[in-house]
C-alpha cells in the first residue's frame, strides 16, 4: 500500500475519540417462524462523530432554519449497511443513530451521514 495513504490514515485515526457498535436487523428462525431480530455485527470500533450546523432559508426568507448534519468517520474496510443502528459512546455518553444512506468510502476512512435513532422502520 502507498506509504502516503498509510500516513494519512494514521493521522485521521489519531483523531478518533469514540467507540461504536453497529446493529442490524436480521432474519432468524425461531420455532419455525422467521423473525427479524437485532444482531450486533460490529463491536467497540474506533470512530469520530462530527456535527455541523447548516442554516437553510425558509419560504419567508426572514428566518433561517437550523439543521444539524451528523457525520461518522470510521475505518474504510468496515461494512455498515444503510438503515443500521449505530451506537456511539463518547466521553461517557452513549447516543443511538441511524445510518441514513450509503457511505462515502475513501482509502483512509469512510464517512457516513447519521440521523438520531427513532426506531426500526
Amino acid at each position: 500500500m502507498n506509504p502516503y495513504i498509510i500516513a494519512a490514515r494514521k493521522t485521521i485515526e489519531s483523531q478518533y475519540d469514540a467507540k461504536c457498535d453497529v446493529v442490524e436487523k436480521r432474519p432468524k428462525e425461531v420455532n419455525n417462524i422467521t423473525k427479524n431480530i437485532e444482531e450486533t455485527v460490529l463491536i467497540d470500533k474506533d470512530c469520530r462523530v462530527s456535527f455541523e450546523d447548516i442554516y437553510v432559508n425558509t419560504e419567508t426568507d426572514t428566518e433561517a432554519k437550523k439543521i444539524q448534519k451528523i457525520k461518522l468517520f470510521i475505518a474504510p474496510e468496515l461494512d455498515i449497511k444503510p438503515g443500521s443502528k449505530i451506537v456511539v459512546t463518547r466521553k461517557g455518553r452513549t447516543t443511538e443513530y441511524k445510518n441514513s444512506g450509503e457511505p462515502a468510502i475513501y482509502d483512509t476512512h469512510q464517512e457516513i451521514i447519521l440521523e438520531l435513532w427513532k426506531g426500526w422502520a
